[in-house]
């Protein structure tokens, strides 16, 4: 009885390894450094298509809270440490982000680029956005919708 529930229990550890693998990939990362209540670099590019891992280092003594309403996202950073989010996959864009305690020096801004290789749609992809919008010109396409869209294009 022993013996098949260790082989059980061996089989179930084996199995979530092999599950867990692809969420062990590296994933793309950028840096930002807030000092003297400002982005370094003020902008970054990114790749389209791809969920990225962003590490803010707060190297202020006092904190600050990184917001963006086009990311959709907040996270507050205390003094002298890290933190991550991450977001994505965007389509190609600018997206702005600001420190919401020092909103008039912290800003900056992500800019979103497609390259060739994340490229989804070529010259020969037509994408019909009102089948998107289910035919109704009052309802807007969304962006998860759209890239689901180029993605089953390919």
């Amino acid at each position: 009885m022993i013996n098949v529930r260790t082989k059980f229990v061996q089989g179930v550890i084996v199995a979530f390894i092999l599950l867990s693998l692809p969420s062990l990939a590296k994933r793309p990362e950028f840096q930002l450094i807030l000092k003297n209540h400002l982005f370094y670099p003020a902008e970054i590019e990114i790749p389209a298509n791809t969920k990225v891992k962003l590490i803010i280092h707060n190297q202020d003594q006092t904190p600050e809270e990184f917001d963006s309403f086009d990311l959709n996202r907040e996270k507050v950073i205390f003094p002298q440490k890290k933190a991550v989010i991450f977001i994505g996959p965007l389509l190609p864009g600018r997206y702005e982000f600001f420190g919401e305690f020092n909103p008039n020096s912290a800003q900056g801004a992500i800019v979103v680029k497609s390259s060739k290789l994340n490229a989804k749609v070529n010259q020969n992809t037509l994408i019909d956005a009102t089948a998107l919008s289910s035919n109704s010109p009052d309802k807007p396409v969304t962006q998860q919708a759209l890239v689901k869209e180029l993605n089953r294009a390919d």
